[in-house]
């Protein structure tokens, strides 16, 4: 058949200009206006740093089929500047990929870039290199701190603004920090910063807003003219008393919720957090029944892999799960739940709802079991793990002061004096493991009892469990943060071995090594290694640790968390299928640090199990 072609010069496509696309506030009609029309959104969170880029498409359009017209996006500064001036934004870490993926799938943004996020991930999204300065004043006008922000924004922030929904891009508003009303500084002078350099970087006409809770204290120091306020909180409040804290700093505009609670995060030693199906449906709809503006967090939760999990400090220091499966409406491996499916009941009530079928849960197995064998004690690889070797010092140094971020440090002294049974004392809050002995979460000065001979040496392994992501000072150092003495003298004369696990995983270490004999009656911190293959298929699957007690998991070399059964409530690692090999053998890696069982053996399910305590489990009060 013969087309008619048209010369473009004498009938020009009709093109809508960027310049008319707008996203504003309507203070007379208390509402958002797009594009100059009246618009409420229903969001969720989802957080692309704890989903395998694989399954980004998947959690996204389900989040799409639910009926939600925005998903809520957090940048953690330190997934993406490891280093000062050392930046990546490549696999994984694609943010842009990521933002274009949402506005593919008809989903617009709403975006929070920190430089603070909190989301119980590791400082709350601060690089720990802030530290390096040890008297830095974070979150704060300390020209320090300043100087790191305004060079992350200018590099941050000029990927984001053609995105903008001004811009022909998705992304309608942009929140400036985090919940500042919950720290102790209190400001503004900082806020002010913030809010001109955002708008020089990002213009005039973007929406930006601020997220806090409801108290009057809160409000006060987390609020600043030229900021939207908005509020968050949970099924439990009363809807009409929480608005009413936001009417309070904001007397005229739309009502906005930007964190509604569908879940809990969970920690280490407590309960599986959840939340009743009913009251999440129900909340949710009273606050759309008053025309709100709602964003879920969170919608899908996913995973604090390798290290990224943060911790919070209520009285005592409370390191957060692998799992952040936030018992949310997608589960942790991205499945719709009861609760998705009463959420979206109420959202059909208010705006129609995708045409199709809700996308099936993803495929799962259970490879079964695997068996283990033990390489090397960790003690004996620290010319693999530290190939730069130690790090000489008269006292005990900081994970900061050596500039390790994440993972483990080794702290090694001769015993000045033979030692029959007296006490040696640290001080300082960290996690110490000593011949692999779990010796708890210290909080002040932890004692140990040691004994040896004049010139024995003396090792201590450091872990960071994840620095204070939440609460009144995230300054949170790590290691050992004072002189260790023994009796009242102190030690010196340190070796220190940051250790690099994850790079030497990464190059094949240790399946490329022969397995080196174990000292005869050494115990503690150890590599395990084994290999199973797929059956032609590479799904997501769940592994279990049967008698193991606390490590860290890697499958060909991709770092899948913290695992702690006897502890609980997580019971299982989750491992997306992306990681696994299809034809070719899987490498698995644990570094168990206090004991394996002594048939070391790993367990693939079909399913996770996470909600058993540490009360249910022989362990020993910390």
């Amino acid at each position: 058949m013969a087309r008619a072609v048209v010369p473009p010069s004498t009938a020009p496509l009709p093109q809508a200009s960027p310049l008319a696309r707008s996203f504003e506030l309507d203070y007379e009609e208390d509402c958002f206006r797009k594009d100059g029309a009246p618009f409420r959104y229903i969001s969720g969170s989802i957080h692309y740093a704890r989903v395998p880029r694989p399954a980004w498409r998947d959690r996204l359009l389900k989040m799409y089929m639910s009926g939600l017209s925005a998903v809520q996006v957090y940048v953690p500064w330190n997934y993406h500047e490891p280093r000062p001036g050392v930046y990546d934004f490549v696999g994984n870490r694609d943010v842009e990929a990521f933002l274009d993926l949402t506005a593919e799938l008809g989903l617009l943004v709403i975006l929070r870039p920190g430089p603070y996020i909190c989301a119980e991930w590791e400082m709350g999204g601060l690089p720990s290199w802030l530290l390096w300065k040890p008297d830095i004043v974070l979150r704060s006008s300390d020209p320090a701190y300043l100087a790191a922000v305004d060079s992350w924004l200018h590099v941050l922030l000029p990927k984001i603004k053609p995105r903008l929904y001004q811009h022909g891009g998705n992304i309608i508003s942009v929140q400036v920090e985090n919940e500042y009303g919950s720290y102790y500084a209190c400001d503004y002078g900082y806020l002010r910063h913030l809010l001109g350099s955002f708008r020089a970087l990002l213009g005039s006409e973007v929406l930006l807003f601020t997220t806090d809770g409801t108290q009057p204290e809160e409000l006060h120091c987390g609020t600043l003219q030229g900021l939207y306020a908005t509020i968050d909180f949970g099924p439990g409040s009363n809807v009409t008393e929480a608005f009413g804290a936001q009417r309070w700093v904001e007397p005229k505009g739309p009502l906005v919720n930007s964190e509604y609670y569908t879940g809990w995060l969970d920690y280490w030693g407590e309960a599986h957090a959840s939340t009743s199906s009913v009251r999440v449906a129900r909340g949710l709809e009273n606050m759309l029944q008053m025309g709100a503006s709602v964003n879920m967090y969170m919608f899908h939760g996913g995973t604090n892999f390798a290290y990224w999990s943060g911790a919070d400090f209520k009285d005592q220091y409370k390191p957060v799960t692998t799992s952040y499966d936030y018992d949310a409406p997608l589960s942790e491996a991205g499945d719709p739940t009861e609760k998705l499916f009463a959420i979206r009941t109420v959202i059909s009530k208010f705006q129609p709802l995708p045409a199709g079928p809700m996308p099936s849960p993803t495929p799962k197995y259970a490879y079964g079991r695997v068996a283990l064998q033990k390489h090397a004690d960790l003690l004996d690889a620290l010319g693999v793990l530290c190939p730069s070797g130690p790090i000489q010092s008269q006292f005990p140094l900081t994970f900061e002061a050596i500039k390790q971020a994440h993972g483990f440090v080794v702290y090694r002294t001769q015993l000045p004096r033979d030692v029959p049974d007296p006490p040696w004392a640290g001080s300082g809050e960290q996690d110490v493991t000593v011949a692999g002995c779990q010796q708890g979460l210290g909080d002040g000065q932890t004692t140990l009892r040691v004994m040896g001979r004049a010139g024995d040496t003396l090792d201590v392994l450091l872990e960071n469990m994840g620095r204070i992501s939440f609460g009144a000072n995230i300054s949170d150092f790590k290691g050992l943060l004072g002189n260790l003495s023994l009796d009242s003298s102190p030690l010196s004369n340190w070796l220190i071995y940051p250790l690099d696990i994850d790079t030497a995983v990464q190059q094949g270490w240790p399946h490329a090594a022969l397995p080196k004999p174990s000292r005869r009656g050494r115990a503690g911190p150890a590599f395990y290694t084994g290999t199973f293959e797929t059956p032609g298929i590479a799904w997501d699957t769940f592994v279990k640790f049967p008698g193991w007690s606390k490590g860290q998991l890697w499958i060909n070399g991709f770092n899948l968390g913290r695992y702690w059964p006897r502890r609980g409530p997580q019971q299982t690692l989750f491992v997306p299928g992306s990681v696994l090999h299809i034809g070719r053998p899987n490498n698995v890696t644990v570094l168990e640090l206090e004991g394996a069982p002594s048939t070391p053996l790993l367990f693939f399910l079909d399913q996770p199990l996470f909600n058993r305590t540490a009360s249910n489990s022989t362990v020993a009060t910390e």
